[in-house]
């Protein structure tokens, strides 16, 4: 089996539009409030074009404080795959204080997706929190962090301001992985 290369795409801020609430940026905790980017549609389709597998890897620690109904989530995500072609979406529903190995900034969901024959070096974890950065180096992914305005102290092996500036990266980063194998 060939190993594919992949990106995993943080959900809220980076597929979908964020939340302010008391002027934090928050997850969406009805389908009302689900906004997807209409930018990320076109980002998916052309990571799939490039032959990336695409994963969607997001906390969503309202289901455990009660905040979020599971069937909520159940038609967000239900919205993710009739706009996009994802492989797949991997939640942790756990709050802070259950210590579970799959709660970004742990690498666990990013893990379990790369027993499925991805390659960690040629592979990408794109965020706008530390918690992605982080989760992505521990999974030994390089990472892009997409600017907004509540993420000025995180940082990642990449910055970006839009999913044009991702793919000048991913296109670069290719070109320096094809001319590293000769």
């Amino acid at each position: 089996m060939v190993a594919k290369k992949a990106v995993f795409l943080d959900r809220d801020g980076v597929i979908n539009r964020v939340v302010m609430r008391k002027g934090a940026p928050s997850s969406p905790r009805r389908l009302s409030e689900f906004r997807l980017r209409r930018d990320a549609r076109e980002f998916v389709r052309w990571l799939k074009g490039r032959g990336f597998a695409v994963f969607v890897v997001t906390n969503q620690p309202d289901i455990a404080r009660g905040l979020l109904d599971p069937a909520e989530l159940k038609a967000m995500h239900g919205k993710i795959r009739k706009s996009m072609p994802v492989d797949d979406i991997l939640v942790c529903p756990h709050d802070h204080r259950d210590r579970c190995r799959c709660r970004k900034p742990l690498p666990g969901l990013i893990t379990a997706a790369l027993r499925r024959g991805i390659d960690r070096k040629c592979s990408f974890v794109i965020g706008d929190g530390e918690k992605d950065m982080a989760a992505g180096r521990s999974a030994g992914c390089a990472t892009i962090l997409l600017k907004a305005p509540y993420n000025r102290g995180a940082s990642g092996d990449f910055r970006a301001r839009n999913f044009a500036e991702v793919k000048k990266i991913l296109i670069s980063r290719e070109k320096a992985q094809k001319a590293q194998k000769g």
